[in-house]
């Protein structure tokens, strides 16, 4: 599995079952096969999508609608809707009080996310073990999109991902995959160069491949980026992990 969402396009009940994508931006896809999404509809599908436990219609249609009356609001959203029955599949479940996603429909950003899960809590399998660390850092969730409802969402996913793929490099490291493991904790540091969780994964991967000299080179160009940028050293933690004693034994690449 080189590429994590890709797992969403092959899941469902059945080959027609929708996949909505929010990941490097909008799309639905059915059999396969991007299906257009109306003008009007398309952020109506995109909060959907970031909402799997359903809306409630007032409040939805306030949040995509907020510069317009209520009636007003309502109305749009009751266009949505209509335009999104006219795809030819079923996107919606929609009652006079709430919104959600038909159980079909998957997206893709739940199978990122269930990835996430399992690899923070302990569950990880083999195949979780080789997805690419270089896709999922380049994944943004719907790109251009500057509402809050998605700013939000998109700066804890940001987060989150950091998370799993430290972990990812640790758990790798674990399986006696040094190399791989310090390709995905790269991943993560150049993402977010100040992060000394990463920091220390990364350079704990290079001693573990036996690189010791990758690993001092790390921890020193580190330091000279806390030191420039923001004034500070290096906690005494990571210092001790830095310059700890070559003898330690290597893992196995």
């Amino acid at each position: 599995m080189n590429v994590l969402v890709s797992a969403a396009a092959r899941a469902g009940p059945g080959p027609a079952a929708p996949v909505i994508r929010v990941l490097g931006g909008l799309s639905l896809v059915v059999a396969g096969r991007i299906v257009a999404v109306p003008p009007g509809s398309r952020r109506l599908l995109a909060y959907l999508a970031l909402h799997p436990a359903g809306v409630d219609r007032r409040s939805a249609a306030g949040v995509l609608w907020p510069s317009v009356s209520d009636g007003r609001a309502g109305g749009n959203l009751r266009s949505a809707l209509w335009r999104l029955q006219q795809v030819g599949c079923a996107l919606v479940r929609c009652d006079p009080f709430t919104l959600a996603l038909d159980d079909a429909v998957r997206v893709d950003l739940q199978e990122l996310e269930a990835w996430a899960d399992r690899v923070l809590g302990g569950s990880a399998t083999a195949e979780d073990l080789a997805v690419a660390p270089g896709p999922i850092a380049d994944l943004q969730l719907l790109p251009g999109c500057y509402d809050d409802w998605v700013l939000a969402l998109r700066e804890r996913l940001g987060l989150r991902m950091l998370h799993a793929l430290e972990e990812l490099g640790r758990l790798l490291r674990a399986a006696g995959r040094a190399g791989a493991a310090v390709e995905a904790v790269q991943v993560a540091v150049l993402a977010d160069p100040l992060r000394e969780s990463g920091q220390r994964a990364l350079i704990e991967a290079h001693q573990a491949a036996g690189d010791w000299a990758a690993a001092r080179r790390q921890y020193d160009s580190f330091r000279g980026i806390l030191r420039r940028e923001i004034g500070v050293e290096p906690s005494p933690e990571l210092t001790a992990v830095a310059t700890r004693r070559t003898s330690v034994p290597a893992t196995r690449v």
